[in-house]
């Protein structure tokens, strides 16, 4: 009877010992990254957001002319390949398809009155529509439709309207860790997740347009499954051409730290010009930053 008592005991110890591995192992890595090092590998740990302006020189390869990386993954969203399109960098709360196709407007398309005989009139003046010329037709309310119509003007809805041009999209910025592993000794770059920005210059308002964030890890599947599309122009040597993700793994690109991870979530400018400092001042930041980080990496090489 005792040893029944024991060997049930036991039993249920290593089941509770079992749940509670699993538990840890759900705790210990990161859901989102590529290739998660568990935390209690982690000697050393800063997360830090980049700016990569795609085109600058450095950084073509990921912009080449019918090539870009922006419009590779525009049009997964539209084709349904990428669905999960998050608001913020917290990659907590998701954006719909058609908010995502709504920040992609740039300009609202009219919406013009059916064609009234007795009140709309031609003028005078010559309209080019699809390579041909038109003369321009106006309502009683001097509104001009851009497009010709023989005898009656249709009423139209709004639609899409003006998307930005894959030029436009010239701008990402990047969310990754640097993690120190302590059992290999070395430190790796894990990148967490992308924004696709439109600069402010592309802007009716002058303010920089987010798209919506993306996880690395849908990211990288859509480059490996996109093979023909997602590549890395080398204008070196195009027989060296590579994926997307490889590109990324091989650090082929340029991007400036603007925000280091700390406790009031402030960019490297908001804290310079929040102490009344110049603006120029936040861009050395910047640069010193990317050098503290350097020089900590080569002093972690000790440990």
């Amino acid at each position: 009877m005792k040893k029944s008592i024991f060997i049930t005991l036991f039993s249920v110890g290593l089941t509770g010992a079992f749940a509670q591995e699993v538990q840890d192992l759900e705790v210990q890595y990161n859901p989102n990254s590529l290739n998660p090092i568990p935390v209690y590998e982690q000697h050393y740990k800063v997360r830090v957001w980049r700016n990569i302006d795609l085109r600058e020189k450095q950084n073509k390869g990921f912009f080449a002319k019918n090539g870009e990386i922006s419009k590779l993954i525009v049009d997964a969203v539209k084709s349904g390949e990428l669905t999960d399109i998050y608001n913020s960098d917290s990659l907590t709360t998701k954006l719909s398809k058609e908010d995502f196709l709504g920040r992609l407007v740039q300009e609202q398309a009219q919406t013009f009155p059916a064609w009234n005989p007795t009140t709309d009139f031609y003028t005078d003046d010559i309209v080019s529509f699809n390579g041909k010329n038109y003369r321009a037709v106006q309502d009683s309310k001097g509104i001009t439709p851009s497009e010709d119509a023989t005898d009656y003007w249709a009423a139209t809805n709004q639609g899409s309207g003006l998307e930005y041009a894959v030029g436009d999209m010239s701008s990402i910025h990047m969310m990754e860790d640097m993690i120190f592993d302590r059992r290999r000794s070395r430190l790796y770059y894990d990148i967490q997740a992308f924004e696709i920005i439109v600069p402010g210059a592309k802007t009716t308002t002058g303010i920089d347009n987010s798209l919506g964030w993306f996880k690395y890890k849908d990211l990288e599947k859509l480059f490996r499954n996109n093979i023909p599309k997602a590549v890395w122009f080398n204008r070196q040597n195009t027989a060296q051409n590579k994926n997307f993700a490889d590109a990324f793994l091989l650090r082929l690109f340029q991007g400036s730290i603007y925000k280091v991870q700390n406790p009031d979530d402030e960019t490297i400018d908001d804290t310079y010009r929040g102490n009344g400092r110049p603006y120029r001042e936040g861009v050395w930041a910047r640069e010193w930053t990317e050098m503290m980080l350097m020089e900590k990496e080569h002093n972690l090489w000790e440990f």
